[in-house]
């Protein structure tokens, strides 16, 4: 990531941090209006995104990131789009091209079928059995960071403690699983 937007991100300057939230808010309400949310929705996703980027900048997570400030920012906004439609109930269809946002982006190559290890393959299949609640609460936390309060503060669960119970019985029917 650039240095100094990740400097500007990480600091308190008003000025600074008003210029990097407003470089990509016109270009993310183009992008997004293609998901037919309304304005106040989009801008909505747009703050929380760009308060999620700079949380992480603040925290050290993005000093060794390759990607630029725009494809990291409109990676966030992707998926928080998508948790939107979903709780709109409404189903996205997937785009591969969704993260390239009108800018030169090196080719990103992947991998048809990537090759996963046996134990990843159990653990795939294994999160596909346990209950939608376990699987939400497990991928929040471990893949995309949520602590227990911002899970609390994301989902529909009623405090701290229901969402730590919650993730132990999850965890623990999942090693359940691979001693079988």
């Amino acid at each position: 990531m650039d240095k100094n937007a990740l400097k500007d991100l990480q600091s308190n300057d008003r000025l600074k941090l008003k210029a990097l939230y407003n470089l990509y808010r016109e270009e993310f309400l183009n992008f997004g209006r293609r998901y037919n949310l309304d304005q106040g929705l989009l801008l909505d996703i747009y703050q929380d995104s760009f308060l999620a980027l700079r949380k992480q900048a603040l925290q050290g997570k993005l000093d060794t990131i390759d990607a630029s400030m725009k494809t990291y920012l409109f990676g966030i906004t992707k998926y928080k789009i998508y948790d939107q439609l979903k709780r709109n109930k409404r189903e996205v269809p997937y785009e591969s091209n969704l993260h390239i946002v009108n800018e030169e982006i090196l080719e990103i190559k992947i991998e048809e079928e990537p090759q996963l290890t046996e134990r990843q393959l159990l653990l795939r299949k294994y999160l596909k059995e346990l209950g939608e609640k376990c699987r939400q609460v497990l991928t929040l936390f471990y893949y995309r960071g949520l602590n227990i309060k911002e899970i609390v503060e994301y989902t529909n669960y009623n405090n701290e403690n229901v969402v730590k119970a919650q993730k132990s019985r999850c965890l623990k029917a999942l090693r359940q699983q691979f001693k079988r």
